[in-house]
């Protein structure tokens, strides 16, 4: 009951404070998706842009600003954020002032992304560089897909998964992956 509430209160705030961003100049497409935990520069909002069909997953920050300068230039660097269409980044990656992320891109989690990234590539790491083609990527996962075992829907806590098909999970996993629609 706890984890339900904990949900609904995280999904009430973070739309709360969304709706106070975007007033402040955050301009945001179609489709964001936030889960938990995710920090977008309130000082320096207007300088960010978020696409379309943008998932920004459990952690993520994303900068606009760098007080690094504060103290001994009296000056506060900025820089612009612009995140394309279908990205997904993953979980606590942050994202520095002055980066663009190009259309169908995945940030690996925990990545520190200091420079551009293009258009349909995957990257990761700290700090983030281009480690494959989207179409690389996908490619494998499929042919992953085909040797690993795929859960549907029924399998997921939208749907009020089971304890026996939780342990049937597992099992049919041993120790590799599973992917679930």
């Amino acid at each position: 009951m706890q984890n339900i509430l904990r949900k609904i209160y995280n999904k009430c705030f973070c739309r709360n404070r969304l709706k106070k961003l975007i007033k402040r100049g955050l301009v945001v497409g179609k489709n964001l998706s936030i889960q938990g935990e995710v920090i977008i520069d309130e000082s320096h909002c207007w300088h960010i842009t978020i696409g379309d069909d943008v998932t920004l997953a459990d952690g993520v920050h994303i900068l606009s600003h760098d007080a690094s300068t504060k103290k001994h230039l009296n000056y506060t660097k900025i820089g612009k954020v612009k995140i394309g269409n279908q990205v997904f980044i993953g979980a606590s990656s942050i994202i520095l002032p002055g980066v663009t992320i190009g259309d169908d891109v995945i940030v690996g989690a925990g990545s520190v992304v200091t420079r551009d990234i293009p258009d349909r590539v995957v990257s990761a790491g700290n700090p983030a560089r281009v480690i494959c083609s989207l179409d690389d990527f996908l490619s494998r996962k499929k042919t992953e897909m085909e040797i690993f075992p795929c859960f549907g829907e029924e399998y997921t806590l939208r749907k009020n998964v089971t304890d026996e098909m939780k342990m049937e999970m597992n099992q049919k996993m041993k120790d590799k992956f599973g992917y679930v629609i």
